[in-house]
């Protein structure tokens, strides 16, 4: 029986890996994976409506009643007026962008492909957490301004729209004193108030995307982390004002939520029982920082 014999094939090896991967390829792999999912555009297509949209249906209530009760336009507050809308449900929208962000790899099972791409799990999660915020940050920021500018538009009629570019002068409503005497006078809305409301606004509303991702991190499953955020931005805050007047306030301005009330006010006095503007956000920051902290320690000690 003949024996054939062929030559040694050589198979042809991958080449050798070089390099390490680093922050830059996991960078654009996040951010591939937030703009590749339908989800991404419709919460942000729910954020700028709702935002913008209520600002002009408030706005356009609010200038309708100033016709029949100019006396109201005593303290007005109009940057308020045009930006509650986007602060009180936009952080809820938002925040379940942020959940998403990272519960929705753990739902799907593709935490585990990724961490397997990437084993430094810290990397991974840094690269979550910039991108989203990175995302949510200019997101919120064009959210604020077009619902700051649509709602002096609508306004602009009923004489008490504030400007981003000039000084306003607001009326005071009358007050009257324990002494029985009475107190008017004048506000002036400069427009670093103003623009600390606008752009205060939109990094509060980021901050509550940032404290969703977090507890996201922390639960690892999408609708227990949407209903964390909602409870501690929005039901905590209204079980905290049913609370006596003695301490109530106390505790309100340990929560992330008392960072927007403060920040979206133009006109008056400040809150004697509030912290000013920026150390109260100063507190919403720390609230998002210790929920991502956590977060990351869990998310480097855990299985995926």
């Amino acid at each position: 029986m003949a024996t054939t014999t062929t030559a040694d094939v050589k198979l042809s090896a991958l080449p050798p890996a070089t390099g390490r991967a680093g922050m830059r390829g996991v960078l654009a792999s996040e951010f591939t994976k937030l703009r590749s999912v339908r989800s991404t555009y419709w919460t942000i297509g729910a954020l700028i409506i709702v935002g913008v949209g209520l600002a002009a249906a408030i706005g356009a209530g609010a200038a309708s009643d100033l016709q029949h009760n100019p006396g109201d336009k005593a303290a007005f507050d109009a940057t308020q007026t045009s930006l509650g809308g986007f602060f009180y449900l936009g952080q809820l929208i938002i925040a379940v962008l942020g959940a998403m962000a990272i519960t929705s790899e753990y739902s799907t099972g593709m935490i585990r492909t990724s961490l397997t791409a990437m084993p430094r799990r810290g990397t991974v999660y840094a690269s979550k957490l910039l991108v989203f915020t990175g995302v949510a940050l200019v997101i919120s920021l064009v959210t604020s301004f077009l619902a700051f500018f649509v709602g002096q538009a609508v306004l602009s009629g009923s004489g008490v729209s504030a400007s981003l570019f000039h000084s306003t002068t607001v009326p005071m409503a009358a007050q009257v004193t324990p002494q029985g005497a009475t107190l008017s006078g004048t506000f002036t809305v400069t427009t670093g108030a103003v623009l600390t409301a606008v752009v205060g606004i939109a990094l509060f509303v980021t901050v509550a995307a940032v404290i969703a991702f977090g507890l996201g991190a922390i639960i690892r499953h999408t609708a227990g982390a949407i209903a964390s955020a909602i409870g501690l931005l929005f039901v905590l805050p209204i079980i905290i004002q049913l609370l006596p007047n003695t301490w109530r306030w106390d505790v309100m301005r340990f929560f992330p939520d008392a960072a927007g009330r403060v920040l979206s006010s133009t006109v008056g006095p400040p809150n004697p029982h509030m912290w000013s503007a920026w150390p109260q956000f100063a507190v919403a920051a720390i609230w998002a920082l210790v929920l991502v902290g956590i977060g990351a320690y869990l998310f480097r000690k855990r299985d995926a």
